[in-house]
């Protein structure tokens, strides 16, 4: 991708042509009422647009439409889905320019960042198509004789599927692709602060043939009271939610209720390890795609940084260079590499754990301090000799902020890293190939980088233990999530 500084007339056109309404049983709609919400750039602060607000009735109208068209899509030919989800994939690919752009202008992420993003999410679709596919079950003789078990998988049902607004396109994808190609309908509640990106690819999918009702986008300010109605209802059989641990415990208990199948992918607490025999260059370039990515704003992000003792001044020093290298602006500028944060109260709370750690003793090597300009911008910084009562040791951070702390054994740093409720990923860095995998195997976390510093691949399982989160995205597990194993026995 050729980097090119775009117009206000571009962006201003691309908003106008945006579909701004509920996409309901294959329809664009207004809310019931007529209610509207703001959509604002992260970068000035200011509007880019409105866009239809559901209401609890419009959220009940969808829901209905993909429990009609549950029967329809469960009897498609998987190679009809697979169809529907390749001509997505290529959609996508052709209107990549769009969806990168709209992507930055809500979410703020460099549009470097956002064509990343258009491609990893692009990949869910063709990966889960060749997925529909292989959807299988078995047959057996019983141990005994005189019967055989007949093993099928059969869609789950109608799924509610909740996404947030740091990824705003790929967690839509990496949730739709699996339950188009399982043959579940969906209800889909993308974030409020980004809206923009879901209904673009609503529009995608609507163009690639999907049939009407089998995906339903609901955008609303109001989402406890539009989406727990249709958690309780007992129609829909499966929520999956990306977003924090404590949203996802309460929906938890909505989804126990009825007892729905549920994929939670939560919070994390990403730690980072140096040992003194890694590649020390190799080990800052994987910091800075562990932490920089999205601006800081990932779940996977390096949140605590732990080097060893005796390499940890050479390792902050390249890694602040790294980092001080970094053009900070608005997302569609030439060459800028770090965005906005997605808005002030989460600035605010990047501002106030840096704060917090600073006051505490922790000493600034970069950054620091918000960027007195329009916006919600904070400078990559690097903090070292973290107090062990910090906040930013327990909390996810979400912004670009490094944190290092020293460490002198391996029990030691292992201790540290597994001293959180939160276990999505860990990022190890050793020469020893026994350290390394003995210490991916004693961290608590469902997923390990070892000597790399992005493990996010859609044909790879991806999720967390403890409070992170239940269940997997991705892989060939991905699509289990959206199946209900039947077993028929027949005598003989």
């Amino acid at each position: 991708m050729a980097e090119q500084s775009i117009t206000a007339e571009r962006e201003s056109e691309l908003i106008e042509s945006t579909p701004k309404r509920l996409y309901i049983n294959g329809e664009w709609v207004d809310a019931q009422g007529g209610a509207t919400l703001e959509v604002n750039d992260p970068s000035t602060g200011r509007l880019l647009c409105t866009v239809a607000d559901a209401s609890p009735r419009d959220g009940w109208n969808a829901l209905k439409a993909a429990e009609a068209a549950q029967p329809g899509l469960a009897a498609m030919p998987p190679r009809e889905r697979a169809n529907i989800l390749m001509r997505a994939f290529e959609l996508m690919h052709e209107r990549k320019d769009d969806l990168a752009l709209l992507m930055t202008l809500e979410m703020g992420k460099p549009l470097s960042d956002a064509y990343g993003e258009v491609a990893y999410a692009a990949e869910f679709f063709r990966h889960f198509a060749e997925e529909a596919t292989r959807i299988s079950g078995s047959y057996q003789t019983a141990p005994a004789g005189g019967a055989r078990f007949l093993v099928a998988k059969q869609p789950v049902g109608p799924t509610i599927l909740i996404t947030p607004w740091n990824f705003p396109l790929a967690m839509g994808t990496r949730k739709l692709g699996p339950a188009i190609a399982a043959g579940c309908t969906s209800v889909l509640k993308p974030a409020e602060l980004t809206p923009l990106s879901m209904l673009a690819l609503a529009e995608i999918l609507h163009d690639a043939g999907l049939p009407a009702g089998a995906v339903n986008i609901l955008v609303t300010s109001t989402a406890g009271k539009v989406m727990e109605p249709l958690i309780r209802s007992g129609i829909a059989r499966k929520l999956s939610f990306t977003g924090s641990t404590e949203v996802g415990r309460k929906l938890l208990e909505q989804a126990s209720e009825r007892v729905l199948r549920t994929s939670m992918e939560l919070g994390g607490n990403a730690g980072f390890v140096v040992f003194e025999d890694a590649d020390i260059d190799a080990a800052v370039a994987g910091a800075l795609l562990a932490k920089m990515r999205n601006t800081g704003e990932a779940c996977t992000a390096a949140n605590r940084i732990f080097v060893h003792r005796s390499v940890i001044d050479e390792f902050a020093a390249k890694l602040s260079a790294e980092m001080q290298k970094l053009p900070l602006g608005r997302g569609v500028e030439d060459g800028v590499r770090v965005g906005p944060l997605v808005d002030a109260r989460q600035l605010e709370k990047v501002d106030a754990l840096v704060t917090e750690a600073v006051d505490g003793g922790a000493k600034v090597l970069l950054g620091g301090q918000p960027v007195d300009r329009d916006g919600y911008f904070y400078p990559p910084t690097v903090l070292t000799d973290i107090p062990a009562g910090a906040r930013m040791r327990q909390e996810e951070i979400f912004g670009p902020v490094a944190p290092l702390t020293a460490f002198d054994t391996e029990e030691e740093v292992i201790s540290w890293i597994n001293a959180t409720e939160y276990g999505l990923v860990n990022y190890v860095y050793t020469e020893n190939l026994r350290r390394g995998i003995r210490v991916a195997e004693a961290v608590e976390s469902g997923m390990v980088g070892l000597n790399q510093g992005a493990v996010s691949n859609p044909a790879a399982p991806f999720g967390g233990i403890k409070e992170s989160g239940l269940g997997r995205e991705g892989g060939d597990t991905g699509i289990e999530e959206f199946l209900e194993t039947k077993y028929i026995g027949i005598a003989m």
